[in-house]
């Protein structure tokens, strides 16, 4: 499995970074599917599926997995505290962190997403921030290595 961000992607390089980690599914864990500003434009919910679709890569919407908006207020909060915008974060608030552990992944229940792996190719977990380790998705990553040993790579943009 790869994690992989919007930030610091456009549509096409984007799309090119899953073809050649052989991407087949996408799990997308964002709350809103949309991504503020023209130039990522191509990362809004139903143009991004049709793209995957084009590209032959199964897409599927794992809310369950999202941040609730008070946690990400929460992490603004910390942002704002640091003098740090939401695009240039490079980790996660503790409480941030704490929180999201137990009001949402000790809640989740992985173990469906891990059988739905493919069987050829890989399976990315999608959320916007280009650093993993400044975005949830990472925390998501680490319980699937965690609990049902899934390897993970992440890719970032050039």
């Amino acid at each position: 499995m790869v994690t992989i961000g919007v930030y610091g992607f456009d549509g096409e390089s984007f799309l090119q970074r899953l073809e050649h980690a052989d991407v087949r599914l996408l799990l997308d864990v964002r709350q809103r599917r949309g991504v503020r500003g023209p130039e990522y434009a191509w990362a809004n919910s139903l143009r991004l599926q049709a793209a995957l679709a084009q590209a032959r890569i199964a897409y599927e919407h794992h809310p369950e997995l999202a941040p609730t908006t008070e946690l990400r207020q929460l992490q603004y909060a910390e942002d704002d505290r640091q003098g740090v915008g939401k695009r240039s974060r490079r980790e996660l608030a503790a409480e941030y962190i704490r929180r999201y552990t137990t009001e949402i992944l000790d809640r989740a229940d992985l173990a469906p997403i891990v059988s739905a792996l493919p069987s050829s190719g890989t399976a990315a977990l999608l959320c916007v921030e280009r650093d993993p380790e400044a975005c949830h998705r990472s925390l998501i990553a680490q319980r699937l290595t965690e609990q049902h040993h899934v390897m993970i790579e992440h890719l970032c943009p050039s």
